[in-house]
């Protein structure tokens, strides 16, 4: 997917847009669209604080509208284009989208000038669990793959 500077700082203008006016309406200072094929197919805005959900960041609220636009969880052939470098849990969000590109206009750092430090987050994966200050235990039962063996068991399963 090739696409011209002139455009993608277009779209990022869009996103920055979105998240100045986000914040004048009471939500966080982050905006996101998804592009396809050179148009705008969704846009998102920070909605954690209004919403009550932490997963309400704008990449996300943008793909999931950006899905049920083209009626599928996938969005090959998409690009995300946010205003702010995406947090590790908006990157994994286009990673199982399946978007071709990202595109974000501040970074980390900026975001961090602002009272949004993600960088524990980012360091947080490179380290051992059992050096997390959120304890993650695996516990085994009988049944531990009993999803799995149901879900390979149906033929009409949509893989993802």
């Amino acid at each position: 997917m090739t696409t011209s500077v002139n455009a993608d700082q277009a779209w990022l203008r869009e996103a920055v847009d979105l998240a100045t006016k986000n914040v004048a309406d009471g939500g966080g200072p982050f905006g996101a669209v998804i592009v396809r094929d050179g148009e705008v197919i969704a846009a998102g805005t920070n909605q954690v604080t209004p919403l009550l959900d932490p997963t309400a960041h704008a990449e996300v609220v943008a793909i999931r509208a950006a899905c049920r636009v083209i009626g599928d969880f996938k969005l090959t052939g998409c690009v995300l284009v946010s205003s702010c470098e995406p947090c590790p849990l908006c990157i994994s969000a286009a990673l199982w989208a399946r978007v071709d590109r990202v595109v974000f206009a501040a970074d980390r750092d900026d975001a961090a000038a602002a009272g949004f430090d993600d960088r524990e987050f980012y360091e947080l994966f490179g380290k051992p669990r059992e050096a997390w200050s959120l304890p993650v235990d695996r516990v085994s039962t009988d049944v531990d793959n009993a999803p799995f063996s149901a879900w390979l068991s149906r033929a009409d399963r949509v893989d993802y």
